[in-house]
């Protein structure tokens, strides 16, 4: 969550939780909880900082619809007289996540803006949605016009030149901003310490067309497993259901929210066979049938790629579902488990789990939603900023993107500034 302040007017951007601080999946159900306790255990943005500055919140706006950027707007968003502003996939995950809602009531309106729209905030602020692509559809730029330039959000973006979902970044827009004059650039650094650009997703596509088609396995069960949000990597692996003649289902609280709005406004047109199940009675009634009319008719796609416990593919790795893995069943792991020890420990005891149980494992059907080095460093160059704040990292990401803005001729605590949560940064210019 950052706020940028011009003259008194304020606008927010993000409202995200911090997902391994409360060993959250993508099922997991976050609504009963108090912000209050949620800002304490740094699950969500402690935005009580705001108390100290003066101005008034204009708008509430948001990047795209993953959890870490919108997952605080239920417990927070009903604290400010502001409309929340997001592209059409965002605003439809916002809606179900406010509905969802148990402890507070947010009747903030809600307004969709396309990538490629701009819309006044304020007689001095114009907001300007550029199309940028990552691991989730309709993600865009947001950048803030002010009088003394242009305020530009770079979390979370790749570019993806070959996108299965959706079209490229729109690089004339982001050219066209950096000639006009850039104020300060705030920027994700997932990826930095990555050579070289990030690949498109056309590769993941292609990787696993390679682990399922060209595998042993028209007798076994598949299950893949990837992010519920990657809409496009969901896409791809039910188009390959289709290839070998098996029916795809999804599985997951998450899979049907992500994928169900997405096909319900048109982003996506899946398979007309495909099955998607949400709720737990109605996954165990599912996966009893895919048992009993055969696990070779099917391809399942589920939940809990990164071993979380409770997540669809744990349940049915320790025999709490009616599938039982055989001997050569397939597993596809879509997505590199997150880097942290949790995640890794959680990750190696299910992998550990179904190698006991005789299963085939594969990996590395993956490509990342975030920008490497040498995208980051195109990103600099077309938008040539006065000032940078890397962010969305630890300090050895920021500190790593520091080192590449040098490359580019910034200095740290010149032009380049590292902030701890909670900490402000002014730029004053008389115009």
């Amino acid at each position: 969550m950052t706020a940028v302040n011009v003259d008194g007017e304020i606008i927010i951007l993000d409202m995200g939780v911090r997902l391994d601080r409360v060993l959250i999946h993508e099922d997991t159900d976050i609504s009963k909880l108090h912000s209050l306790e949620l800002i304490e255990k740094g699950i969500i943005p402690n935005d009580t900082v705001m108390k100290n500055i003066e101005g008034e919140v204009k708008a509430i706006v948001l990047s795209h619809g993953h959890l870490d950027h919108i997952g605080a707007v239920p417990k927070l968003a009903h604290r400010y007289n502001a409309p929340i502003i997001g592209t059409p996939y965002t605003i439809e995950l916002v809606k179900r996540e406010i509905l969802s809602e148990k402890k507070f009531d947010v009747r903030n309106p809600l307004i969709v803006l396309n990538a490629g729209e701009s819309i006044d905030l304020t007689p001095n602020i114009t907001l300007e949605f550029i199309r940028i692509t990552h691991s989730i559809p309709d993600a865009v730029l947001p950048v803030l016009h002010t009088p003394y330039g242009a305020i530009v959000y770079g979390n979370d973006f790749k570019f993806d030149n070959f996108p299965v979902v959706g079209e490229r970044p729109d690089y004339r827009a982001i050219k066209k901003v950096g000639k006009n004059g850039v104020l300060c650039f705030i920027s994700e650094t997932t990826r930095i310490n990555h050579e070289g650009k990030t690949p498109p997703e056309i590769i993941a596509s292609g990787l696993l067309k390679n682990d399922l088609l060209a595998a042993d396995n028209d007798k076994n069960g598949i299950i893949v497993t990837t992010f519920s949000s990657h809409i496009a990597r969901i896409k791809s692996i039910t188009d390959i259901a289709e290839k070998m003649d098996r029916t795809p289902v999804l599985l997951g609280r998450s899979m049907m929210r992500y994928c169900g709005i997405a096909q319900d406004i048109g982003l996506v047109k899946f398979p007309e066979d495909l099955r998607i199940y949400g709720d737990p009675s109605s996954i165990e009634m599912a996966l009893k049938n895919i048992v009993k009319e055969g696990k070779e008719k099917y391809l399942i796609i589920a939940t809990g790629h990164q071993g979380e416990e409770g997540a669809v593919l744990s349940r049915m790795a320790t025999n709490k579902t009616p599938y039982k893995f055989d001997k050569y069943d397939c597993v596809v792991f879509s997505a590199d488990p997150i880097p942290n020890p949790m995640n890794a420990a959680q990750r190696y005891m299910l992998e550990s789990r179904l190698k006991l149980l005789g299963v085939r494992i594969f990996k590395g059907a993956h490509v990342s939603g975030h920008a490497a080095k040498e995208d980051h460093r195109d990103m600099l160059r077309w938008l040539n900023p006065e000032h940078i704040i890397p962010s969305h990292g630890d300090f050895n990401l920021t500190a790593e993107y520091t080192k590449l803005a040098e490359e580019e001729g910034y200095r740290l605590g010149e032009d380049v500034h590292l902030l701890r949560n909670g900490q402000c940064l002014s730029f004053e210019r008389i115009i």
